[in-house]
């Protein structure tokens, strides 16, 4: 009879050892596993597409614009009653799940005709204070921008200069305009950030805005 409790304590002891050693496994693999999550949530890359449209009113005509702002204009043309639309510019970048993003550069003239020209070009500052991918409150996936601004400096022409013997010279003085907000979309769906107004002429830079996570 005393072997036999023997045998049993002995029995009941390596299953406590064994149990003891399977939850601390499991607890170690929960420690492990968020920051091993994560890790890989900081290694994602998104792709942002940031287009500058010019509405205008003066008779410049259409120009083709990428099949993805198909969606984008058909809401533009419902709400906004311009006669055509051009693309200015689009850029892209790529920046790091969580990262931020900032860019300057030195555009072509935004105002459609006129005198302006090559030699009066638009000065412009996009910066987005940080690129997130997250869950929004249905479970959908979403690109969140806080911190997203706009800014250019647009020349307008102000006045006119007569020399003797020579042609009027337009005079410009540049002005700023641009936008700050947050903003969210979906992955890969573009979205009207922000409508900015050009001057006397009614033009207007409409800023798109489209983001998705980059292909390893």
């Amino acid at each position: 009879m005393t072997l036999r409790k023997s045998l049993t304590s002995i029995l009941f002891i390596g299953l406590l050892i064994c149990g003891a050693g399977s939850m601390q496994k499991a607890l170690a693999q929960a420690t492990t596993e968020p920051a091993q999550t994560e890790k890989r949530s900081d290694e994602i890359n998104l792709d942002t597409q940031l287009y500058l449209l010019l509405a205008s009113n003066q008779d410049v005509g259409d120009t083709k614009l990428p099949p993805a702002l198909e969606p984008v204009m058909k809401q533009l043309r419902t709400s906004l009653p311009f006669k055509n639309y051009r693309l200015a510019a689009t850029l892209i970048n790529r920046v790091s799940n969580g990262g931020n993003l900032s860019l300057k550069w030195v555009g072509g003239p935004l105002l459609a005709g006129g005198v302006v020209s090559a030699s009066t070009p638009t000065f412009n500052e996009f910066r987005v204070a940080r690129v997130k991918l997250t869950v929004d409150t249905e479970g959908q996936q979403v690109v969140r921008m806080d911190g997203f601004s706009f800014g250019a400096r647009v020349p307008i022409q102000t006045s006119s200069t007569v020399a003797s013997n020579a042609p009027a010279a337009p005079v410009f003085n540049y002005e700023p305009t641009g936008l700050n907000t947050d903003i969210s979309m979906r992955e890969g769906e573009p979205v009207v950030v922000g409508t900015l107004n050009l001057g006397p002429s009614g033009d207007a830079i409409i800023l798109v805005m489209s983001a998705k996570r980059a292909a390893r």
